[in-house]
């Protein structure tokens, strides 16, 4: 890891660029991608289109159904498609191609018709998008067998899980949280792959174990911190991959603090806390201090006022109560 900084919008643009220099069969289509100004609505693909050439860098028509049957039919015949979804919850038009075929077509097959592609899409709350443009739908996704579901939290992870998603030979989908685009990290080394599946201890602690990813990593961070002083010891788990889950090592830190809280910014109702809660008790009952806690959002369409906007979302202070709760026992 150098000491070069750069923001997660970066690090993407650069994994997306080195699996294009490596491999002549991947292939980027979306809205505007294409577009060397913009790059896309955000700008993640500026400059690739130049480099790369119009036939490996495609801007497609506002029609997510669209832009993923083509990318499915390009992946069944060799490519490795990178089709953009500009935000999470337009992947609710493109359900039928991610949901009934994209994730089925190998067991379908009998395991003779892969499909190698990475949808990238953008979703988050806490910059007014309002409720049409801000669900994190991971659990829909999470449910379906044959998807993987990646969501980072820092630049140099972003690229080499992103890395890893566009070689995988099965359908992933890599969340983009919106609001840390301009977040900076230690940039990546190149060509360093992080494995799908495969969660990361970004903090060790006995007390209390915090299984997280995304934005919330930095939340659970920033709290562990301010607790250290009282002598509270917070383990924060980072899973990045919320599917395949690294059950293992969900296990193995619950186990050393016998104390667990899931936090996650899709709503805590039928979210993907519920299914990591019970694969920790089901395994683990006898040996936990407390059950499990579960921290999400509202049970809402994500607000457009901020002021809602910041109530609809898990803050930090009931992470730390739960925390401090959790830890007296």
């Amino acid at each position: 890891m150098s000491s070069e900084k750069l923001n997660m919008l970066e690090a993407i643009n650069l994994a997306l660029h080195d699996a294009m220099e490596a491999d002549p069969k991947v292939l980027l289509l979306g809205e505007d991608v294409a577009d060397e100004e913009g790059g896309g609505v955000i700008g993640v693909t500026k400059g690739l289109a130049n480099k790369f050439g119009a036939q490996r860098v495609r801007s497609t028509p506002i029609a997510e159904q669209a832009i993923m049957g083509a990318a499915i039919g390009a992946s069944m015949v060799g490519y490795k498609p990178v089709p953009e979804i500009m935000l999470m919850n337009f992947t609710t038009v493109a359900m039928d191609m991610i949901v009934n075929h994209a994730a089925k077509l190998r067991f379908m097959s009998g395991g003779q018709t892969n499909v190698p592609i990475t949808i990238r899409t953008m979703t988050g709350a806490g910059m007014g998008n309002g409720g049409q443009h801000s669900d994190f739908l991971e659990a829909w996704f999470a449910h379906t067998a044959g998807l993987k579901v990646v969501i980072p939290s820092t630049p140099a992870d972003a690229y080499g899980l992103l890395l890893s998603c566009i070689e995988d030979p099965d359908p992933c989908i890599f969340v983009e949280t919106l609001p840390m685009y301009w977040t900076k990290g230690d940039a990546p080394e190149r060509g360093r792959r992080i494995p799908l599946g495969q969660a990361n201890v970004v903090r060790a602690g006995k007390d209390v174990t915090v299984i997280t990813y995304g934005r919330q990593v930095h939340d659970a961070m920033a709290v562990a911190r301010k607790l250290e002083s009282e002598g509270v010891s917070v383990e924060v788990l980072d899973l990045r991959t919320v599917a395949p889950l690294d059950t293992a090592a969900i296990l193995r830190s619950v186990s050393k603090t016998r104390s667990a809280i899931v936090l996650h910014e899709a709503t805590k109702k039928f979210g993907p806390g519920a299914e990591i809660s019970s694969i920790i008790h089901e395994a683990l009952f006898s040996e936990l201090k407390a059950p499990v806690k579960r921290i999400g959002s509202k049970f809402s369409p994500v607000p457009f006022s901020k002021h809602l906007e910041e109530a609809f979302l898990p803050g930090k202070a009931e992470l730390e109560a739960a925390i401090r709760e959790l830890a007296s026992k």
